[in-house]
């Protein structure tokens, strides 16, 4: 990969930060969070069950779960029986079983059953990280933060924007090249952009709306028209 930089640093050019940031909010106007989820609550489990999981998968599992068990209360007295069968399909059931349940248990005895509204709070809880609690934080309660998943931490390193792939290095260093009140969109329009076009294995280099700006604009299908073949629609 070719870092990008500038003339006269050795840090990431601070307008191309912005320019990708900018060209990705007009490609994605409608970019957020794709997990289905009504309140806070929803949300955490639905972020703990994301684990390793897509989100489509998640939301068919959650409609049946949060029927059963729409509250903390309601689900810190669920039987792990019927809660493993119902999110069996994300897989690792049974460990988000006992993350789910025991964070509900936590939420009602600490939080008088309401999902608490802090990083160091969220981070107390059960089967709860960074990366869980700064989704929570950003698209529930408005809290700006930076989510490292597996799409933000791999364009983050394309872009030239850090080269690591730990996730609180990550976390940090794209943290400060954005003013806080664009992180959580930031993440979206990045993820929205990993999931559709930057994939892993083939990017669509060649269909790429920030091919100019990116360093490793080389990496992936360079044909526009073999490229476009490979960019996936948003989920319906």
């Amino acid at each position: 990969m070719r870092p990008w930089r500038s003339n006269s640093s050795s840090r990431p050019d601070v307008d191309q930060p912005a320019a990708i940031n900018e060209r990705l909010a007009e490609t994605y106007p409608d970019a957020h969070c794709e997990l289905d989820f009504r309140d806070p609550f929803e949300l955490l489990v639905a972020t703990v069950l994301s684990a390793q999981s897509t989100d489509r998968r998640v939301n068919a599992v959650t409609v049946e779960l949060f029927r059963r068990f729409p509250t903390p209360p309601a689900l810190a007295e669920a039987e792990r029986e019927e809660v493993e069968t119902i999110i069996g399909p994300v897989g690792f059931y049974r460990n988000k079983t006992t993350a789910i349940i025991g964070l509900s248990q936590r939420i009602v005895d600490e939080f008088d059953g309401e999902v608490p509204g802090s990083l160091e709070d969220l981070v107390s809880l059960p089967g709860v990280g960074r990366k869980t609690a700064n989704v929570v934080l950003g698209n529930a309660f408005g809290v700006p933060g930076i989510t490292p998943d597996t799409h933000l931490i791999r364009l983050a390193n394309r872009f030239g924007w850090v080269d690591s792939t730990k996730p609180d290095v990550v976390e940090e260093s794209v943290g400060a090249l954005f003013p806080p009140d664009e992180w959580v969109m930031l993440c979206h329009r990045v993820i929205w952009h990993g999931r559709r076009c930057c994939h892993a294995r083939r990017p669509a280099c060649g269909a790429c709306p920030v091919a100019e700006l990116c360093p490793s604009r080389d990496i992936g299908e360079q044909d526009p028209a073999k490229a476009a073949k490979l960019l996936r629609k948003p989920r319906a």
